[in-house]
């Protein structure tokens, strides 16, 4: 009774139910005024009341009746017209408006906290945006709110009498906001605005502040393209990455916000939209940019360089997909000319009408700031602006129909007949399609595009030539017709006859240019060219390439097979960068979009690592780099190669992981050869196994307790990563650690796949299994080095030490020789006395010799290390056929290559066997050598060998 009686002024028990909210309104009416001493008690009662009103939606709905029936949100509107304290009090207002709007479901309650237009007050209140807090929770409010538009509540923003609507107004005043969650929010709201289906709102949105904000929009886009600019030019160090990533992160924001606007598929939005995109910006700043040395008689400023050029049309063609837009950008960029940048062109060029004439396309400011013109749009009884107000003039040219003319500004004449439809065979089809007429000639665009492709030192400009020749064949927007005019076949051709000759002649030199050594090519270069090359020549695994320029392309194959053999080493590095190299290419295919967003690319190439640039995107740098390069580039040339002959690739990885045995395989263990072995992990566990040396991999196993004879495997590993080390106080005991296959440019050392103590029986067991596995690990790494050099066309014959080949082959050295001997021929000096072979063993003149093989000369392949102390075993079989043949022809010449047994030694007996067993299972033959003469004599005998008289002597001293 008192608590009535005294108007609520009791603070209830209960803080979720009605009477504390009659609680908070007393205090609120006792509390109007702001001030030092009360503001701290406003904001806690704004507070509670947000949370009793969102307790009300769900529980109890007499809340709501009672916070509208004592229009509580004046209080609100009053607090926020005072100025003291106002910001701390604003703040707390806003917040709470904000969290209402997320959380209240019911949608009579939403009804019932938008009605009486007090949400479009605080919309419209002069807040202090100078307050970074008060900004941002004004900017988050209007976010919510547009969360919450609908075909039913778009009414309560958007008055349709008064031609009002300040959610979208406001809020797109701050689309240039130097906040950057500002701006996201701005783009946020907008969109939200657009997706609402509501005609009036909509014709309002395109009539009154389409033209306004997009031309601003446009403007603010452009001065971010001059500022990439800037920093590509001002920053050839790599010093302002960070500064250059945000701003190209920044331009990407950009398109993409256009892209979501014109896929909402507003006709009378979209036109405006891509009537400024294209005569404010992509045809005065990309399209002259990138080929401004190709029209020397237009002089239109600003402009930026042809690098930025090219980098951000890619990136329009990547993610804008309007139709007309990318299809006109296309098509002035494939058959435009020079009239693209006078006013008839801007006419032609427009997708709106427009009451006023129509102006030459230039980048430029607009007439007022932002908010300047939509007051005066919105006070205006008709818009004067670049509406679509007014019905579509029919226009004969349509942008379907004019992509497909030879020029939009020319009648079309009469065609000649299309060769696909005459009855032809095939192949006379393809040739009258390849002799086609292709021409350059009033194509500055085209040409300049093309004249980009030439290499000259690096690949600066030649990448994004390519990857916008490359977006413009994904991207879904481009008819293929318009592609296939100037014989670029599209993502979308079903089949082809014919490809642009000029075209490919330059990307397969840019590839043969790429596997030189030390060329200045980025892989990232050679992937997108593979992979634009393959679209134009390859469809359902058919090639239409001519033998000419297939054999170019075979040509640069040779050419990285010959650069990787510069590299060929048995040294265990080579073979796991090898392998590396091929997961990781595999492991990351090309992902285009992703390396388009890279603003790396656009600063001049580098070859530090230091600037943390990913490999392929960077110059190699050192010879571990080079090689990996060498290795990538023969990986992409081979396929290139495979798939216009429309081959499958057999041969890589040299491990197939079908044939290898996986953990939980059922395996029959009859006849194996099985070690019993008690695995000791880190932690302490201990498992009995029993241990297989596989050809290839390790192999732990555990008995099958439902069949005798066979088991299960619990874990495999290769043996070629395989570490064994003995335990110095156990003799029974293996330290074994098999080593996870890593990427090369893996960070750290890799999580080993198993660490543990193997323990046997005894020290035997444990001397024979420690045999077998370091043996195992040696041949099973020979065998993959075995298959590399088949990869590489090296002889089959490599010895167990193979170093790095030269940079000539053998059959360079075979000419070489030819040309001597003819010389010494014709100069009557080709006698036994003046051989080569005979010259070095006599101690004689050697000027006209040069030892083919010497410490710093050798051939993988070609001839093994030959040392002191060591033996080759040669079986009496093979000696004495070769001294029946040395008998028959005792003057065979095999292009000047003496093939001879090596002499044995006494001294390494105990390790025949052995080096016996190594050469079989490798196929790796140790028996001959080989060393440049002029009468080859073949198959000596060990007794013949071991003559001083003989050319051997000396030679051998000498590999």
């Amino acid at each position: 009774m008192l608590r009535k009686a005294f108007g609520g002024l009791w603070r209830p028990k209960n803080p979720h139910s009605l009477d504390h909210l009659k609680y908070l309104h007393s205090v609120l009416s006792k509390n109007q005024t702001v001030n030092e001493s009360n503001k701290s008690l406003l904001v806690e009662t704004i507070r509670s009341i947000a949370e009793i009103l969102i307790w009300g939606d769900q529980n109890d709905s007499s809340v709501f009746d009672f916070f509208l029936e004592r229009n509580m949100h004046s209080f609100f509107l009053k607090f926020m017209d005072q100025k003291t304290g106002n910001n701390y009090v604003c703040v707390q207002l806003l917040q709470t408006l904000n969290i209402l709007f997320e959380n209240i479901r019911n949608e009579t309650s939403i009804y019932y906290l938008l009605s009486n237009n007090h949400v479009n007050s605080i919309i419209i209140h002069k807040f202090d945006f100078s307050d970074e807090e008060v900004m941002a929770y004004y900017i988050s409010f209007l976010k919510t709110l547009s969360f919450r538009l609908n075909q039913h509540t778009i009414h309560f923003f958007y008055n349709e009498h008064t031609n009002d609507f300040p959610l979208y107004t406001e809020a797109i005043k701050f689309f240039n906001h130097s906040e950057s969650m500002v701006r996201i929010a701005v783009r946020t709201i907008s969109l939200n605005v657009y997706r609402v289906k509501d005609e009036r709102m909509l014709k309002f949105v395109t009539d009154k502040t389409a033209a306004p904000y997009f031309s601003n929009l446009v403007w603010f886009i452009g001065n971010h393209i001059l500022e990439i600019d800037d920093c590509v030019r001002n920053d050839a160090d790599h010093k302002s990455m960070n500064k250059l990533r945000d701003v190209v992160a920044e331009h990407l924001d950009h398109l993409y916000y256009i892209n979501d606007i014109l896929s909402l598929n507003i006709a009378s939005l979209n036109r405006v939209l891509s009537d400024h995109l294209l005569n404010r910006l992509f045809i005065p700043l990309y399209i002259y940019s990138f080929a401004r040395n190709s029209i020397p008689t237009e002089d239109m400023k600003p402009y930026v360089s042809p690098v930025v050029a090219l980098f951000l049309l890619c990136q329009v063609f990547l993610i804008i997909t309007h139709v007309p837009l990318v299809r006109l950008l296309a098509w002035i960029i494939i058959a435009g000319d020079m009239e693209v940048f006078t006013e008839r062109g801007a006419t032609l060029y427009a997708t709106s009408p427009r009451r006023k004439g129509m102006v030459k396309p230039s980048f430029m400011a607009p007439p007022e700031p932002l908010d300047k013109l939509l007051a005066k749009n919105i006070l205006s009884a008709d818009s004067d602006s670049d509406s679509d107000s007014e019905p579509e003039l029919p226009v004969s040219s349509s942008v379907s129909e004019l992509t497909k003319l030879p020029s939009p500004f020319h009648v079309p004449g009469i065609a000649s007949p299309d060769p696909s439809l005459l009855s032809i065979t095939d192949e006379e089809k393809q040739l009258l399609l390849s002799e086609a007429s292709f021409s350059l000639e009033n194509r500055p665009f085209l040409s300049a595009l093309f004249s980009a492709l030439d290499y000259s030192d690096n690949d600066y400009f030649q990448l994004f030539s390519l990857c916008l020749i490359y977006a413009m064949q994904v991207n879904t927007g481009i008819n293929k017709e318009l592609l296939e005019s100037i014989q670029i076949p599209s993502k979308n051709s079903q089949e082809l006859h014919f490809y642009n000759k000029t075209l490919v002649e330059k990307m397969i030199k840019l590839a043969s240019a790429g596997c030189q050594y030390d060329s200045k090519v980025r892989l990232v270069t050679l992937e997108i060219l593979i992979t634009s090359l393959q679209m134009i020549l390859i469809r359902d695994d058919k090639s239409i390439l001519m033998d000419e320029h297939f054999a170019e392309v075979e040509g640069a194959r040779e050419e990285s097979t010959l650069i990787l053999r510069n590299f060929y080493k048995i040294e265990e590095i080579f073979l796991d960068m090898f392998e590396d190299e091929f997961r990781e290419m595999n492991k990351k295919p090309l992902n285009f979009e992703f390396i388009m967003s890279d603003a790396s690319l656009l600063l001049p190439p580098t070859g530090t690592p230091l600037t943390g640039i990913e490999f392929r995107n960077r110059l190699p740098c050192g010879e571990v780099e080079r090689a990996r390069k060498a290795i990538r580039t023969f990986f992409l040339l081979r396929s290139l190669s495979l798939s216009l002959q429309g081959l499958k690739e057999t041969c890589l990885p040299l491990s197939n992981p079908d044939s290898c045995v996986q953990a939980g395989d059922v395996l029959d263990l009859n006849n194996s050869d099985l070690l019993a072995v008690t695995v000791v992990s880190k932690d302490g566990t201990r498992q009995r196994r029993f241990l297989v040396v596989d050809l290839m991999q390790l192999i732990l196993i555990e008995p099958d307790g439902h069949r005798l004879g066979w088991g299960v495997a619990k874990f495999s590993g290769f043996l070629q990563d395989l570490e064994v080390t003995s335990d110095k106080d156990d003799s029974r005991c293996l330290y074994v650690t098999v080593h996870k296959p890593s990427s090369g440019n893996s960070k750290g050392t890799p999580t080993p796949l198993l660490s543990a103590a193997f323990t046997f029986d005894d020290h035997i067991r444990c001397m024979a299994a420690k045999q077998r596995l370091t043996k195992g690990r040696t041949k099973a790494r020979q065998r993959k080095m075995h298959l590399i050099a088949k990869l590489l066309e090296l002889p089959t014959t490599v010895g167990t030490a193979c170093p790095s080949p030269p940079h000539h082959t053998l059959s360079s050295l075979r000419q070489g020789v030819k040309t001597a001997r003819r010389a010494r021929m014709v100069s009557g000096s080709n006698t036994p006395a003046t051989s080569p072979c005979h010259s070095v063993d006599t101690g004689g003149p050697s000027g006209s010799y040069k030892p083919l093989f010497n410490p710093n000369l050798r051939v993988p392949g070609a001839a093994n290390i030959v040392r002191e102390n060591e033996e080759v075993r040669v079986s009496q079989r093979r000696s004495r056929e070769r001294s029946l043949s040395r008998t028959a022809t005792p003057d065979l010449d095999l292009e000047g290559i003496r093939m001879e047994s090596i002499p044995r030694t006494q001294e390494t007996q105990q390790k025949e066997k052995e080096a016996q067993e190594a050469q079989e299972e490798t196929s790796f033959e140790a028996g001959t050598a080989w060393c440049i003469g002029e009468g080859t004599v073949e198959g000596q005998t060990e007794e013949s060998s071991l003559d001083p008289d003989s050319p051997r002597i000396g030679a051998v001293h000498d590999v």
